[in-house]
């Protein structure tokens, strides 16, 4: 009785923590993406609100709370409310089988790239449900496109990660990692590596893949008619998931939680054993991560958007055959 006690305390612990990561990143990536952005057009970004514009997130909040929440008169009522948590959730969900160390996963499932690809491909019937509900042709039309792009850019991520796969031999996220502690799978899978940034960009529908929303010629696209906490929702899913495409970047391409060579030995040799252990997996996991949110951050104040023709034409006729090749490749490597 006490060992299952342990364990689903254990459980809790994990869950709480992975999800306070998780949800605690967002206002932090908030502000930094206004500041990243006003330094990129020479701004200065949020100064006012708290030290160096910190608490401008909690402004956000704030606003987004006292809004009116308004229901559009002909909008299928229990559509266009599930449609925010159809998109939130499963954005949130990946996190289950994500290690952010070797102890500090949720669940270890055997099949947890598999659990991911699944979970996360639920998010895009948010996105139409939210287009079609809000009896807004504008909506329905950013709905229609984000289900075009999504869809076709999933088979993108199956193909980038299928290489991982062979060299790993194993479907756990886990495993995946440790395979990497002689070579990170940046150095092999370099080719994969591209394609899944690419199609990542593309799955969390930032620029310049942010078709779904195009405010020049859908005025905001399938989110177009929500308001206040709904609206809220929507927005913590688009950077709840830019976090999930970073760990698994991280976790499939980088090492995980591994160290750096060479810098990660002389540095934690200077530290205690429990803190080698249990404490600097976390912080290097969390390192890599957030560099690529940076790297997120600074591709979409960087470059324009592509047109919905160069973006169908990128995935069909471009990043198709390219991952098949990698595919083929990567066989013929694991065989010699």
């Amino acid at each position: 009785m006490e060992n299952v006690l342990l364990y689903i305390l254990l459980s809790v612990l994990k869950i709480v923590v992975v999800l306070g990561i998780a949800m605690t990143s967002v206002p932090i990536m908030v502000w930094v993406e206004r500041k990243v952005s006003a330094r990129i057009q020479n701004r200065h970004g949020p100064l006012y609100v708290g030290p160096f514009g910190l608490l401008q997130p909690f402004a956000d909040v704030a606003k987004l709370l006292l809004k009116e929440d308004v229901i559009p008169t002909e909008a299928d009522e229990v559509l266009y409310v599930l449609s925010p948590l159809m998109a939130f959730v499963p954005a949130l969900l990946t996190f289950a089988v994500i290690p952010f160390g070797p102890h500090l996963s949720i669940a270890d499932i055997n099949i947890g790239i598999v659990y991911v690809l699944s979970i996360s491909s639920l998010g895009v019937y948010g996105l139409v449900m939210a287009g079609w509900s809000s009896n807004n042709k504008y909506a329905l039309l950013g709905g229609l496109r984000s289900a075009a792009q999504m869809i076709s850019y999933e088979l993108t991520l199956g193909l980038s990660i299928i290489g991982v796969l062979m060299y790993s031999r194993s479907l756990s996220m886990v495993k995946i990692v440790e395979s990497q502690a002689g070579l990170w799978f940046i150095v092999p899978q370099f080719l994969g590596f591209v394609l899944f940034l690419v199609a990542a960009f593309a799955e969390t529908n930032r620029l310049p893949f942010d078709l779904p929303e195009a405010e020049q010629e859908l005025i905001a696209g399938y989110h177009v008619e929500y308001s206040s906490l709904k609206f809220a929702l929507f927005f913590l899913a688009e950077y709840v998931a830019m976090l999930s495409a970073s760990c698994l970047i991280v976790t499939l391409f980088f090492g995980g939680w591994l160290a750096p060579p060479f810098i990660g030995s002389a540095i934690e040799g200077f530290l205690p054993e429990i803190v080698v252990l249990y404490i600097m997996p976390l912080v290097w996991f969390l390192a890599k991560v957030a560099v690529f949110m940076f790297f997120f951050v600074w591709v979409r104040w960087t470059f324009p958007r592509l047109r919905y023709a160069q973006l169908v034409k990128l995935r069909w006729k471009v990043q198709l055959h390219v991952g098949i090749l990698n595919v083929v490749f990567s066989g013929k490597k694991k065989m010699s």
